[in-house]
């Protein structure tokens, strides 16, 4: 049956709520992630996105499928995979993301810009999951300075901001976390600056 995932603009919601139902639909999602079509990739994966979100326990299984995605060597699957085990979490039973910890944020200490900036993005999402593994993200993420060995580093502290700006505060790293902060308010960037005093206004830091 043709679903129409090579066409844009398709109700990929509707489609992920079929999924539910329809293993054959389901399957060819699975597969649609791999797929070297754009718009089946992307159609595929906002559909399963979808699944992951309200239905995490029907995507699990596939936790596997998806993990070998992680470690691959193409940039799209490692897309996909970061996001959609990002948010299966909330249905992780088996601990299963414990065990590809250190692959998922070892990606913050690679070349490339896009993949880090995206598992930044990604880490509330888990702490707000997985909050027993809140000090090893937060140290992940104050570390990206000097773990990344790209060029963004300024880029990717930006988006560091963004995401300790919008996880709850703990007592346990709220002096690092604001110490931090204040630190990038003299960055050379005035792109990491913004974000820092961004923080400061939202977040109520005194100087």
């Amino acid at each position: 049956m043709d679903y129409d995932l090579e066409e844009k603009g398709v109700d990929t919601k509707k489609i992920a709520l079929e999924s539910l139902k329809n293993t054959e639909l389901f399957d060819e999602l699975i597969m649609g992630i791999r797929s070297k079509d754009k718009t089946v990739r992307t159609n595929s994966f906002n559909a399963l996105m979808v699944v992951a979100e309200k239905n995490g326990d029907i995507l699990y299984p596939k936790w596997d499928y998806i993990h070998e995605m992680l470690i691959s060597n193409n940039s799209n699957q490692q897309y996909v995979a970061i996001y959609l085990l990002a948010n299966l979490t909330a249905s992780d039973i088996e601990n299963k993301f414990e065990t590809i910890f250190d692959e998922y944020f070892n990606i913050l200490a690679g070349e490339k810009t896009l993949p880090a900036s995206h598992v930044i993005l990604n880490s509330g999402k888990i702490i707000e999951n997985k909050p027993g593994l809140r000090p090893e993200i937060i140290s992940k993420l104050l570390n990206t300075d000097e773990t990344f060995k790209g060029r963004q580093k300024d880029l990717l502290k930006v988006y560091v901001i963004e995401t300790l700006r919008k996880i709850p505060s703990d007592p346990s790293d709220k002096t690092i976390i604001e110490d931090f902060i204040k630190s990038q308010l003299n960055s050379s960037s005035s792109r990491t600056r913004s974000a820092a005093k961004c923080y400061v206004d939202r977040c109520f830091i005194d100087l």
